[in-house]
């Protein structure tokens, strides 16, 4: 995987970055994040490592992870932004930037950015700053495998994915060399839910509804007060739909302000990408989201009509 050369110039020769990732960040957004600042540092630069939304409980055992803030830097520095690429996905519609750098591997393109570095190839973003930090010659510590290696599990759905290739493992294998430990990470990530989280899914599971291949499930506010939880503890659920056999696409919906955030996964050659950026929402063939303003039952059958289209 080439590094932009750019890219490795602006790091020479810059000594302070703001790095920023998507709202509602997941573990690759937040390994990679993490990764890279730790790496920058390690060459004496600044960071400022920005999200508008915290860490999720379920992702605080990622080495300093507490590192992040939603308070925005006022200095002039230069933005990297990482698994996304326009700034609305970060929250950062308003944010005067001086120079921009995006890193990110999402099928669904933007121009934002004065370089960048898109590669719908890559597994995961956290792949891209391990080559990034290699070409670097940095030293990849323990806290940053750790990091890396979490990204690339998530993303990855620990290696189940067909993004999965020999290239990946290889690299996981060095991360774990260096100190990244499978079974820890495994357990943080699938094995450490809360009591409320377990029971949110439940509730959520009970709204199944499968129409032409297509399994239908929700969650509403009045089930965020009820079970004591929020939207970070809804990660993965769009997940669990899709393990049935007959089952091509999952969509997962989301109670918001006046919308639903509406998550898509599939399997096989259902290209979800395509359909969420129908809805101006994107992502990745096989996994992607959108928002639409309507009323559940719309949602639904606007959702199918595109889906039979594509």
């Amino acid at each position: 995987m080439r590094v932009p050369e750019k890219l490795l110039a602006l790091i020479n020769d810059e000594n302070s970055f703001f790095i920023s990732t998507h709202i509602n960040p997941d573990g690759d957004a937040l390994g990679s994040s993490l990764a890279l600042s730790l790496a920058l540092e390690s060459l004496g630069k600044k960071t400022v490592l920005y999200d508008r939304d915290r860490v999720p409980e379920f992702y605080r055992f990622l080495p300093a992870h507490e590192k992040f803030s939603a308070s925005l830097p006022s200095n002039g520095q230069p933005l990297i932004l990482l698994d996304c690429n326009e700034p609305g996905r970060a929250g950062l519609d308003d944010v005067v930037l001086p120079y921009s750098a995006v890193i990110d591997h999402h099928e669904t393109v933007r121009d934002f950015g004065d370089i960048r570095w898109v590669d719908p190839h890559a597994a995961a973003t956290g792949i891209m700053v391990y080559y990034l930090i290699k070409e670097l010659g940095l030293e990849i510590t323990q806290n940053i495998a750790t990091n890396l290696y979490t990204a690339i599990a998530v993303d990855t759905g620990t290696f189940r994915y067909s993004n999965t290739n020999s290239e990946l493992l290889r690299v996981c294998a060095e991360l774990i060399d260096s100190g990244a430990d499978p079974a820890s990470i495994s357990l943080a990530l699938y094995e450490a839910w809360s009591e409320r989280r377990f029971r949110l899914l439940i509730e959520v599971l009970n709204t199944l509804e499968i129409v032409d291949h297509i399994a239908f499930t929700f969650v509403t506010k009045e089930m965020f007060i009820g079970t004591g939880t929020t939207a970070e503890d809804t990660e993965h659920f769009s997940n669990f739909p899709r393990m049935m056999e007959h089952v091509e696409v999952s969509a997962f919906f989301r109670e918001t302000d006046g919308a639903w955030k509406v998550s898509l996964r599939s399997k096989g050659s259902v290209d979800v990408a395509r359909i969420a950026e129908r809805f101006n929402g994107g992502g990745h063939r096989n996994a992607a989201g959108y928002k639409i303003t309507a009323d559940i039952k719309t949602a639904k059958e606007e959702l199918i009509k595109e889906i039979q289209d594509v």
